[in-house]
């Protein structure tokens, strides 16, 4: 079947935060109304403005024709499409039923995980810039965050500082760490070489590893994905990883995430801190939205999204080098989010970040503070629109904001 990723979803009233959210979300936290004579382009919420898979309506429409919808227990199918897709997209064959464990979402999958290895008010480490529903769920926990930041190389590409890992691991005493793979906000798809580094330093200090995957379908351009779990032995053993059909599937609202649990103790003692929450327990429709997402035509969907992706990261990265003097952006490699560093830029125009956000926000640009991931004079944004609206976007940030 072919997709349209180029016409218009119109999602106003729709149960979509991205573009409803600006008139109902708390002030500092979603963008502003555009003034007058400005739409709004949504770019700050990480969902994709536009259609599922077929194959998803259809799974969804037909389970909804039978009229019950009572207690369950989740299918043959659904943990047999959990491996195809994984053999198919990520290359792992070695996924049996028993390693796949149920989550509502990633994050609470992350802290039942924390829950397992370490005491509230226990340090963990985690990159930064630093996805903020990291930030948020471990605060909410209890939990100490230690930061290793992220660095630029001369190519502006973004690094691991496996020393500064490792001394903070020692001076924190730290046996719990959070990886992000690929990286949400910079867009880093990490390769095999990156990953067995960086498990290196985990493994000597008897640190064990919660591993976000959920971006790991949308890898752009020739990069390559590479499981955590995959690089070594010990990676195999001691780290816990995280998946879902949301971001690739654009299904956040369905609820439905999984993990993948190799070592067997470890795996019972996370499942039975999940199952002892209020509620953790997989919806009937999900089931059969991620049926009908890890198919062959859930392949196919993806396989004409990607270069789309590819489309708008290039478009907004060669704008931001051609036009927006004192802005930075790494060129996204994964994921559909761009971390823009404007930090050059106010200070050539003795601007505030809050200045330069409202700046945008007045001419319906609707991209998100930075400093909500570490990143104070930094904007994230969200590219996963029609290359049309990408486009209208960016020339706005060129008449009215960086170049006005």
């Amino acid at each position: 079947m072919k997709y349209d990723f180029e016409t218009l979803l119109e999602r106003n009233g729709h149960d979509s935060i991205a573009v409803d959210g600006i008139y109902t979300m708390p002030a500092g936290f979603a963008p502003a109304r555009p003034v007058e004579g400005y739409d709004f382009i949504p770019m700050w919420v990480a969902d994709m403005n536009f259609p599922t898979a077929r194959s998803i309506t259809d799974a969804i429409i037909e389970r909804a024709s039978h009229p019950a919808f009572g207690y369950f227990l989740p299918s043959d199918a659904y943990y047999d499409a959990i491996a195809y897709w994984h053999r198919l997209r990520k290359h792992t064959d070695d996924i049996r039923r028993e390693d796949i464990g149920y989550e509502n979402g990633v994050l609470g999958g992350v802290v039942s995980a924390l829950k397992a290895f370490a005491s509230p008010g226990d340090p963990v480490l985690v990159h930064s810039p630093t996805y903020m529903g990291f930030t948020m769920a471990l605060k909410n926990n209890g939990f100490h965050i230690v930061h290793s930041p992220l660095v630029k190389d001369k190519e502006g590409v973004w690094r691991m500082d496996y020393e500064d890992m490792e001394r903070r691991i020692r001076e924190n005493h730290i046996h719990t760490a959070i990886f992000c793979n690929p990286h949400n906000p910079c867009g880093r798809v990490w390769s095999a070489r990156e990953i067995r580094e960086a498990m290196e330093v985990y493994e000597r200090n008897n640190v064990w590893v919660i591993t976000d995957e959920i971006w790991s379908d949308l890898i752009l351009r020739d990069h390559v994905y590479t499981p955590v779990q995959s690089v070594s032995d010990w990676a195999h053993e001691h780290a816990i990883a995280f998946y879902a059909p949301s971001k690739t599937f654009n299904l956040a609202g369905l609820i439905g995430s999984y993990s993948v649990i190799y070592n067997r103790p470890v795996r019972e003692r996370v499942q039975g801190i999940s199952s002892k929450l209020v509620y953790n327990s997989m919806n009937v429709l999900s089931q059969h939205a991620l049926i009908g997402a890890y198919s062959e035509e859930g392949n196919n969907w993806l396989t004409q999204l990607l270069p789309v992706l590819s489309e708008n990261v290039d478009l907004a990265w060669e704008t931001v080098q051609a036009k927006f003097d004192g802005v930075e952006a790494f060129r996204t490699e994964g994921t559909y989010m761009m971390f823009l560093d404007c930090s050059g830029w106010l200070n050539r125009h003795g601007m505030q970040q809050k200045d330069l956000l409202h700046k945008g926000w007045n001419y319906g640009i609707g991209w998100q503070d930075g400093h909500l991931f570490e990143g104070p004079q930094c904007i994230r944004l969200n590219l996963a629109s029609p290359t049309s609206r990408i486009r209208e976007a960016f020339d706005r940030m060129d008449r009215l904001v960086f170049n006005a």
